[in-house]
C-alpha cells in the first residue's frame, strides 16, 4: 500500500472534498487539487489582500489508476491537449485553429479510465508558454524545457469517485497572505526569467514547432517530440 501525503491550497478549510464538484474549467476538468509540495499549496491558497488554508490529507493510492502526464511515456504535447479541452486559449490566426484540431485529433488521452491525474500546473506563466507553442512562436523542445526549469509545480487531481473514497482529511493551518504571496510572486518571476533565458537561448536546428508538426503528420510516438 502507497499513502500520499497530499495539501490543497483554497480560502477555507475543506474537511471532506466533494466528488462532482469545481469548476470544468480547470486544467484537467472537474475535479479535486493537490499538490504534494505544502509550500506550493500555501501559496496557491492566499491573494494579494486575502489569506488561505492549507488543507493537508493522505491518500491511500492502492488500486487506483494514476495518470502521470509528467513521466517519459508521455510528451508535453498530451499536456496541451488536455489544456486545450478544458481552457481557453487566445488563438491569434486560423492557424491556431487548425493547430487545435489537429493536436486533439492526433494527441488526446482518453482520461476517463483513470481515478487520478499528475502533471503540470498551467498558472498565468505555463498557460503562457502554452498558448505561444499553440500560436507557433516557440518549439515544442522549448516548451518543455520551460516546464522542467520553471519551478512551478505539479498537480494532483483526483477525478474519480473511487479516488474521493481514499482520501482523509488530516488538518489545516491558516496562511498569512503577507508572508506567502510575495513568495508566490517570486516563484512566477523566477519561472518567467527562466523561460526569457530559454528563449534568448535561441532555437536549434533540428527544434520542432506546431507547424512542422503539421505538415510532417507527425503522432505522439514519432522520436522528434
Amino acid at each position: 500500500m502507497k499513502t500520499l501525503t497530499l495539501f490543497h491550497g483554497s480560502d477555507h478549510i475543506v474537511n471532506t472534498p466533494i466528488y462532482v464538484y469545481g469548476k470544468r474549467t480547470n486544467d484537467y476538468g472537474q475535479g479535486f487539487y493537490c499538490t504534494e509540495d505544502a509550500d506550493l499549496a500555501r501559496e496557491w491558497s492566499v491573494e494579494e489582500s486575502r489569506d488561505g488554508f492549507l488543507n493537508e490529507y493522505s491518500l491511500n493510492t492502492t488500486t487506483l489508476r494514476i495518470l502521470d502526464l509528467t513521466s517519459p511515456d508521455f510528451s508535453v504535447l498530451q499536456w496541451i491537449t488536455l489544456l486545450l479541452r478544458n481552457r481557453t486559449f487566445d488563438l491569434f490566426s486560423d492557424f491556431g485553429s487548425t493547430a487545435r484540431e489537429y493536436l486533439l485529433d492526433h494527441f488526446s488521452i482518453d482520461t476517463s479510465p483513470y481515478d487520478i491525474i499528475c502533471g503540470y500546473r498551467a498558472d498565468d506563466s505555463y498557460f503562457t508558454y502554452a498558448q505561444n507553442f499553440l500560436n507557433n512562436v516557440i518549439s515544442v523542445q522549448t516548451l518543455a524545457r520551460a516546464l522542467k526549469l520553471g519551478n512551478l509545480g505539479t498537480q494532483i487531481v483526483l477525478v474519480s469517485e473511487k479516488a474521493f473514497g481514499k482520501i482523509t482529511f488530516q488538518n489545516a493551518e491558516s496562511v498569512n497572505s503577507q508572508i506567502w504571496y510575495p513568495q508566490k510572486e517570486e516563484r512566477d518571476k523566477s519561472a518567467r526569467a527562466t523561460y526569457k533565458q530559454i528563449r534568448e537561448s535561441g532555437t536549434f536546428m533540428d527544434d520542432v514547432f506546431l507547424l512542422d508538426i503539421i505538415r510532417g503528420k507527425l503522432e505522439a510516438s514519432d522520436v522528434r517530440i
